[in-house]
C-alpha cells in the first residue's frame, strides 16, 4: 500500500491533488459519493400542497390572521370558516413558462397550497372578513364571548 501523501487538510477535507503522485490513492468515503444532484425539476412533488406561513393574533374583541398570498388572484382563493377553525386554499400559477435551463435560481413555490388553523376560541363565522392588500391576506374573526349572558323575555301564550 503506497504512502499517503496527502496535507493534513487534504485528509481533513477529503480533497485529492490532481496530479501523478497519487493516481492510486483509493478515494475517500467522501469521495466515492456521487455529488450529482436529483434530475428533479422541482424541489417539491407536484402531488404535494404547499403550505402556507401564517400569523395569529387577537385584540380585545377579534381574532386575526394574516398571510402572505402574493401573485393570487382573490379569486382563487377559498378561505373556509367554522367556529373554531379556518381553512385557506388556493392556487399560485406561473404567469410565464420558463425553461429549466434558463433558470439561476429557483426558490418560488408555484402550485397549490393550503393551511388549516385551529382557533384558540370560537368565533362569529358569519361576521368574519378577509382582505387582501398588497400580497397580505387579512382574515378578522369576532370573538364570540362565552361570558355574555343573554336574557330572554318569557313571553305568556
Amino acid at each position: 500500500m503506497p504512502k499517503d501523501s496527502r496535507s493534513f487538510f487534504e485528509k481533513l477535507t477529503g480533497s485529492v491533488r490532481v496530479d501523478k503522485e497519487n493516481e492510486d490513492l483509493e478515494p475517500t468515503p467522501a469521495l466515492a459519493k456521487s455529488t450529482k444532484l436529483p434530475q428533479s425539476s422541482s424541489w417539491i412533488e407536484t402531488n404535494e400542497e404547499g403550505e402556507l406561513t401564517v400569523d395569529v393574533f387577537q385584540n380585545e374583541d377579534e381574532i386575526i390572521i394574516q398571510s402572505t398570498v402574493a401573485g393570487v388572484k382573490p379569486d382563487d382563493l377559498d378561505v373556509s370558516i367554522t367556529q373554531d377553525m379556518v381553512t385557506i386554499k388556493g392556487k399560485r400559477q406561473r404567469v410565464h413558462e420558463v425553461s429549466e435551463k434558463d433558470f439561476f435560481y429557483k426558490e418560488l413555490y408555484w402550485g397549490s397550497f393550503s393551511r388549516s388553523i385551529l382557533l384558540p376560541q370560537e368565533v362569529d363565522s358569519d361576521a368574519a372578513q378577509a382582505t387582501i392588500k398588497n400580497g397580505l391576506i387579512t382574515i378578522r374573526l369576532p370573538k364570540l364571548d362565552k361570558s355574555k349572558t343573554q336574557r330572554l323575555k318569557v313571553k305568556m301564550e
